[in-house]
């Protein structure tokens, strides 16, 4: 138990790079919430628009991840 706050300090270089991803995944997600909006008919869109929500919630996966990998 008292390891943990060391797994999550050790995970932050992880998550910052999971939180890129997050943003980069906001946009994604706008974008393809716009265009699926203007072509209903292209199911790709809405396709893109759930991938990107998985990459805005990755940063939270990332670190729950990293602290379960940790033995104590």
């Amino acid at each position: 138990v008292e390891c943990r706050p060391l797994g999550f300090l050790l995970g932050l270089p992880f998550a910052l790079v999971a939180l890129v991803l997050s943003v980069v995944g906001a946009v994604v997600w706008v974008v393809g919430t716009i265009l699926s909006c203007l072509f209903p008919c292209c199911i790709c869109f809405a396709g893109l628009a759930n991938l990107a929500v998985d990459l805005v919630k990755l940063p939270i996966k990332v670190l729950i991840w990293f602290t379960d990998q940790i033995p104590c």
